[in-house]
């Protein structure tokens, strides 16, 4: 098996149809014979091409996370630069890039096979120039109404989208025995971009003399730029990549589709969620503490154990590791009331960075199951996997998981702002989320591990 790739210049590349083949221009370096799970290809060729591939993928996702995180960290500084917006108004400044990220995650899938894995890399890097350089302008003149710094920190949402795009993308680059590391280190990468923007930031906009709030947006446009490099210059777009519209519908069509999406929800919806809220909730709840030294943990410990979570799930099943995520999550939650009642900040730290590293491990464990589950659910009457539809459907409900769980990204740092709001505690708050835990781990159970299921002699 020969691995052909197409010149920087209008090429054909093959569309397979209801009725034969037909010839398409494409521009970009296209990669038209792959295939991973041979051997020899794999030894040969495509693991060198997969990894090529892999980091300038990670350097543009860590910036898309970082970009859209930037406002966890700005909103605790805003009163100091001279804002005199409320607890709710900045937990909606941090709710906002969530939303908007989590329903750019659909169209952001689909650009993948419609343009390329390495041309949409180029073009979404490049996206990120609007909120960095919006949030430079507009955090430097107090006069600013609410409305207005609302709609520019809407933009960062453009950062969240990069998530889904950059995991359907790497996804085709690696076999199946290798994906749930593969996406872990990916995801990563990315997950590491909301720590960093948590540490260096604060760092940044007090060096020298005085706050300068500009500096959050401007120290990211040289490395911005240089993403979009990275991929045009290393990265490939594979013909391969065809997680079309049909196959999303097909994927939706499928109840796995949305059970796992909204298990999502509890494990990366939980992480980013928290991970946004985290500042603030400190900065309310334990004014004397310095966030800037604290806040990054959360996110850090997240992300790292995000690829361990992946690579536990290909050694004994994303199921059980998604299980003991939830029952380490609710864990977590229940001492952090605890610690709340105790006014113990110590103990609320432990609590949370618990609660962090269950729920990246979850997030990995919760995508390796994707593949699996899809891998079953293809099969035959004659009980082959239809090895080519299930990549297809997999790579679809990634992109519609990965969309549904960033919504938990908005409802986390809006439920801590109407519990604050209605009952001055985040008490009620986490009790709700303890709750949904429960609801999660009996889910997983449920469809995939419970004795007698449809999956339950699969590794899933």
């Amino acid at each position: 098996m020969t691995l052909e790739t197409r010149p920087e210049t209008v090429t054909p590349r093959e569309q397979v149809g209801a009725v034969g083949t037909v010839e398409a221009p494409r521009r970009g370096r296209w990669i038209d014979v792959w295939d991973p799970e041979e051997p020899v290809f794999w030894a040969e060729k495509g693991r060198r091409i997969a990894r090529r591939n892999l980091w300038p993928s990670i350097f543009a996702e860590f910036l898309g996370f970082s970009v859209w995180q930037l406002w966890s960290i700005v909103v605790v500084s805003l009163p100091a630069a001279g804002f005199g917006y409320s607890t709710d108004q900045m937990f909606w400044l941090v709710a906002l890039p969530s939303l908007v990220g989590a329903t750019l995650r659909l169209p952001y899938t689909f650009a993948v096979p419609k343009f390329g894995g390495r041309n949409w890399t180029v073009v979404s890097a490049l996206l990120l120039l609007i909120p960095t350089l919006g949030l430079a302008y507009f955090v430097s003149r107090p006069e600013t109404p609410f409305w207005l710094m609302a709609l520019v920190a809407a933009t960062a949402g453009v950062g969240g989208g990069n998530f889904a795009s950059s995991m359907t993308n790497i996804s085709f680059f690696f076999p199946e025995r290798d994906k749930g590391f593969a996406l872990g280190v990916n995801a990563a990468g990315g997950n590491l971009g909301v720590a960093v923007v948590q540490l260096v930031v604060p760092m940044v906009i007090v060096a020298g003399a005085g706050l300068t709030l500009g500096r959050a947006g401007l120290m990211w446009i040289p490395l911005i730029l240089l993403a979009a490099v990275l991929a045009w210059k290393l990265m490939d777009n594979l013909s391969a990549a065809t997680s079309s519209f049909r196959a999303s519908v097909a994927a939706a069509k499928r109840p796995h589709t949305w059970v796992i999406s909204f298990l999502y929800i509890g494990t990366f919806g939980s992480f980013i969620g928290f991970s946004a809220a985290f500042p603030l909730l400190i900065k309310t709840t334990f004014p004397d503490i310095t966030v800037a030294h604290i806040a990054f943990l959360g996110a850090l410990v997240g992300s790292v154990s995000r690829p361990f979570g992946g690579k536990l799930s290909d050694l004994v099943g994303g199921a059980w590791v998604t299980v003991c995520a939830f029952v380490v999550m609710g864990i977590g939650i229940l001492s952090a009331i605890a610690a709340l009642n105790a006014k113990s900040f110590t103990g609320f730290l432990i609590s949370f960075l618990v609660l962090f590293v269950a729920s990246g491990a979850g997030n990995g464990s919760t995508y390796r199951m994707i593949p699996a589950v899809f891998r079953q659910t293809t099969r035959g009457l004659d009980g082959q996997v239809d090895l080519v539809r299930a990549r297809r459907e997999a790579a679809a409900c990634i992109g519609i998981a990965s969309a549904i769980g960033a919504y938990g990204g908005f409802l986390v740092p809006r439920g801590f702002a109407m519990s604050t709001g209605q009952f001055g505690s985040l008490v009620p708050a986490l009790y709700t989320f303890c709750g949904f835990y429960v609801i999660c781990l009996a889910v997983t159970y449920f469809c995939y591990l419970r004795r007698g299921g449809p999956l339950s002699l699969e590794r899933v």
